[in-house]
């Protein structure tokens, strides 16, 4: 059996880093690490290609080869999935298909030949079985949580890894909260499911044996969900493989905001290698956390709470959203001013959606205010419900906030902000490289001489000499992420201008 996985395109999104990806002559930031994984659990003697479309086309060549074409992707990725499946029925290439997209909208997708949904290690063996057998159904879904103990390395030998700036592994599946607008509960759980400590140094060994040195995030939905078994286990696991190897590897993740109280995890976390954590922040406005059920936010000083995960060397990257029913008019010049005083450099505010599934799609559809489904990209303006405040407020306060915050004088202070703050581990691979050299001369070049920011550029690079050296590579990182962050929401305002929605 011929077997061909195929991961559709993605839109140029925030988190694409499409424009920061090019100073590094990298073609994606993550390969598919669900597909490698299914991949793993296919028949060892089945043929199996992966094609990536975020860094190679799909070619007709590449179809007429599969028996079968196997598909994943997240709701962002619908365009590209539309186009995969047009091209499979036009050559008359059987499909099949799971992940978070399909998942949530199976319904959506009749023209898919088997729908293998949920999570793979419950349902892919029971099609692979009625497969061989001739008799497979169109659908296979199960209301079961898999132990991931039985989840298999994934299959790293079906990529080329210098294509990507970093690779993706996962430890743990499901949050213990419970968030009002979050997915994550509906595909995964609540309760957090963990791989033990000899799968992931295995898999930790894999990635090593491959030849990756750099990047690696753990894609878990909450990292820190079962805190003890990370602390009394897992860590300690992986400060032991890291020390052996002379920390071939840097990782990042994302937490809860709680990882804030526990100094001895975040101590544990620098120790083993970890830089940055990811951290849905939301909104500094306490009614609007109420009314989402954010309430390990709630009652805190969030800012104090990002400050103090800083100071143990970890970055904090977070999430932020507008749109709450609760949320007053001044909510945009507030989350303006929890950004800058944060100093979260890398801050996503997105305008609030309702994913199916979730409690707040159940609640809008009972109040008859949903829409349409979700584009899956919280950052292109859009949202599928009819919001409480004036439309046309949210969106130009939505498109204030992004503005402010990416522009170069209010950015430039923010990684200054940050630094102030930050305490680098020493745990850390070096981050010196030729590609990191070509990086930080482009830099030069389009920011430093070209670009409006060169100003701010030179300066940062200054102070960052004087008073920072050893977090200068991460400075150039950050003015190249902001030039990436302009470009996406420069797009955004074009293409709002087109639609009339400016």
């Amino acid at each position: 059996m011929k077997i061909l996985l195929i991961y559709p395109k993605y839109p140029d999104t925030f988190w694409s880093f499409k424009h920061a990806l090019k100073f590094i002559s990298k073609k994606a930031s993550f390969p598919p690490l669900g597909l490698l994984t299914v991949a793993a659990m296919l028949p060892r003697e089945w043929e199996k290609r992966l094609i990536d479309m975020n860094v190679r086309p799909l070619s007709d060549e590449a179809l007429q080869w599969a028996d079968y074409v196997f598909i994943s992707a997240m709701a962002v990725q619908r365009e590209s999935v539309r186009e995969v499946i047009n091209r499979c029925k036009r050559m008359g290439v059987k499909t099949v298909a799971g992940g978070p997209l399909f998942t949530a909208e199976c319904e959506e997708f009749e023209d898919i030949d088997h729908l293998v949904l949920n999570e793979a290690e419950k349902t892919l063996l029971p099609f692979l079985e009625d497969l061989q057998k001739g008799s497979a159904r169109h659908i296979y879904t199960t209301r079961e949580w898999p132990d991931l103990r039985e989840t298999p390395p994934p299959l790293w030998g079906l990529l080329k890894m210098k294509d990507y700036a970093a690779m993706n592994i996962q430890y743990s599946r499901g949050c213990p909260f419970n968030c009002e607008f979050c997915d994550i509960i509906v595909l995964n759980g609540r309760i957090p499911r963990t791989k033990d400590k000899g799968q992931i140094a295995a898999e930790l060994t894999s990635l090593y044996d491959h030849g990756w040195r750099g990047e690696v995030f753990f894609v878990d939905d909450n990292f820190i969900g079962n805190k003890k078994r990370l602390k009394t286990n897992i860590l300690p696991a992986i400060i032991d493989w890291t020390k052996e190897r002379n920390y071939p590897f840097s990782f990042y993740t994302e937490a809860s905001i709680d990882l804030s109280d526990d100094e001895d995890l975040m101590r544990l976390m620098g120790e083993a290698g970890f830089n940055m954590v990811f951290v849905g922040i939301e909104t500094p406005y306490e009614e609007s956390l109420a009314e989402c059920s954010k309430f390990q936010n709630r009652n805190r000083d969030l800012v104090a709470c990002v400050k103090k995960i800083q100071k143990h060397g970890l970055q904090v990257t977070g999430g932020f959203i507008v749109g709450f029913d609760h949320d007053p008019p001044s909510i945009f010049e507030r989350q303006i001013n929890f950004i800058q005083k944060s100093g979260i450099v890398t801050a996503m505010v997105g305008l609030l959606n309702a994913p199916r599934g979730t409690r707040l799609y159940k609640r809008l559809r009972k109040e008859n205010r949903l829409l349409h489904e979700v584009s899956g990209d919280n950052t292109d303006c859009s949202i599928n419900f009819v919001p409480k405040m004036d439309y046309k407020t949210l969106i130009d306060g939505y498109k204030k906030i992004t503005k402010t915050i990416y522009s170069p004088r209010h950015y430039y202070r923010r990684i200054n902000t940050f630094l102030r703050e930050y305490r680098p581990s020493n745990k850390q691979p070096s981050s010196f490289s030729f590609a990191y050299l070509k990086a930080f001369l482009r830099s030069m070049w389009l920011l430093g001489i070209k670009g409006s920011e060169r100003f701010y550029y030179w300066r940062l690079l200054l102070w960052t000499l004087l008073r920072r050296p050893r977090s200068f590579t991460l400075v150039v990182t950050f003015a190249i992420y902001g030039f990436h962050f302009r470009k996406i929401f420069e797009g955004l305002l074009w293409v709002s201008k087109e639609k009339g929605l400016a």
